[in-house]
């Protein structure tokens, strides 16, 4: 029970993550992207004598080599393929760096846009410090949940009625 608790945290976390971020959906674009410009670098390259590009898993690995700057040595020979791979190294570095920064763009400015949920996340927070609080704290927290409730019943009161 205790490591289900201890890693809650990281699973609200992964779960936020793949819900409320592009992450997911980019990682896929990234993937078919990947997929799609090594066939195609295959189909240039392939079968062609002293490519380094032979193979489609050759073309795979240029691929994925290519955009994520590690500096590879290795080029396409022919015109077309170096086209391709120049757009690939484009846009896949940029959908590679951009998916980490709409992520994280998207992960830190959520709770902005949903502020009741941050409201939520510090009650649940703060309920399992209750056993910590002082009788001065406690009475001022049943104060505050007292007008929480007036005011929430206010509200349906208004909604009803309108």
């Amino acid at each position: 029970m205790r490591i289900i608790r201890r890693h809650r945290p990281a699973h609200r976390f992964l779960r936020d993550i793949s819900l409320h971020t592009p992450f997911v959906r980019m990682v896929l674009l990234q993937i078919v992207s990947w997929l799609l410009f090594a066939a195609a670098l295959n189909l240039c390259e392939g079968g062609m004598e002293g490519s380094p590009l032979a193979t489609y898993g050759d073309a795979l690995y240029w691929a994925v080599a290519a955009f994520s700057t590690a500096g590879i040595a290795d080029m396409p020979l022919t015109g077309p393929a170096k086209f391709i791979g120049g757009v690939w190294i484009v846009f896949g570095s940029m959908l590679f760096f951009g998916t980490i920064v709409a992520t994280v763009t998207a992960y830190f400015t959520r709770p902005m846009q949903r502020p009741h949920r941050r409201i939520i996340d510090t009650i649940e927070y703060n309920l399992e410090q209750v056993g910590d609080l002082s009788i001065e704290e406690l009475d001022l927290l049943r104060d505050t949940v007292d007008a929480l409730i007036e005011h929430v019943e206010r509200i349906k009161q208004a909604r009803a009625a309108g």
